[in-house]
């Protein structure tokens, strides 16, 4: 049973929810703190095991691959100066040569498409795909969770959450058979079904580990919800011969692709830093105080 070494980070879509920010910059760039988001699933990929990074983008992200590369002229003005800190700093940011790819995805067809696309780079061994707007805090990345579990149960895994009834017709929604801990033994998904058509209220969620398998689905996938190649279509059709199991992480995820969920977990991973936490706990203290007050 090979390992978990690749992960395919789908990074195309323009962020048209953070215009103007966006207009420039990558919505995968904007920082949350003092990290860009982008790093946020990196550090979770490498906390997982794995080795070698795609990224599947779009023309005019070049932001996106300076940045996990060496920066040598930066790197030594630190040095020369004695600026230790912020030269750790730059240290995640940096990719071994080698390890990181680029894949352009010229036209937009669905995750389905782009996960296909990484298909020569990952070749015949499973793989992790992670989409960074997923923003899962937890005690042990979601990743590695997901990782140890498919050590065990083999076949397709995706990472799921309960979720409520007025946001289900969002997600792919998964058909349990049976649990066994976090695990949930399918019996099949559904892309974004009505509330009262839902087979659970366990929905899919940005993180997967996926068969090499599935590249035979995704090339003859047919376009799904939206018009799209779906993922969790292609997924759902493997299920008989592959298999696919559910993982209920433990965690908390945050939608980092509306400003709402991204500006939460700006507030919930700044209230985990030592540095930040009293200042902005009174920050918010004489902000609610002042709210009060004028209700």
């Amino acid at each position: 049973m090979k390992p978990v070494r690749k992960a395919v980070f789908p990074v195309a879509g323009m962020g048209t929810r953070f215009l103007p920010a966006t207009k420039t910059v990558p919505k995968e760039m904007l920082p949350l703190v003092d990290r860009p988001l982008i790093q946020y699933a990196v550090d979770e990929a490498r906390a997982a095991g794995i080795e070698e990074f795609i990224f599947i983008t779009s023309p005019g992200k070049t932001a996106l691959e300076n940045y996990f590369g060496a920066a040598p002229a930066l790197e030594r003005t630190l040095s020369e100066k004695g600026k230790t800190g912020p030269l750790e700093a730059l240290r995640p940011s940096h990719v071994a040569e080698g390890a990181v790819s680029f894949v352009r995805q010229e036209n937009p067809k669905g995750l389905g498409h782009a996960v296909l696309l990484a298909r020569r780079l990952v070749g015949d061994e499973p793989f992790a795909v992670i989409l960074p707007d997923d923003l899962i805090r937890a005690r042990t990345p979601a990743l590695k969770q997901m990782v140890e579990a498919h050590s065990k149960n083999r076949g397709h895994m995706i990472a799921t959450e309960s979720v409520c009834d007025d946001r289900i017709s969002s997600y792919g929604v998964v058909d349990i058979e049976r649990r066994e801990g976090a695990v949930q033994i399918l019996r099949g998904l559904v892309e974004k079904p009505r509330p009262e058509e839902a087979p659970s209220q366990s929905g899919v969620v940005g993180r997967y580990i996926l068969e090499p398998s599935i590249f035979e689905r995704l090339a003859v996938q047919g376009p799904g919800a939206g018009g799209e190649i779906q993922l969790t279509d292609a997924i759902a059709a493997d299920i008989a011969e592959t298999g696919v199991n559910g993982f209920e992480f433990d965690g908390e995820r945050f939608d980092c692709g509306s400003v709402s969920g991204f500006l939460n977990a700006t507030i919930a991973y700044a209230l985990d830093r030592p540095d930040l936490i009293d200042n902005l706990q009174g920050f918010l203290r004489g902000r609610a105080t002042g709210l009060s007050q004028a209700a």
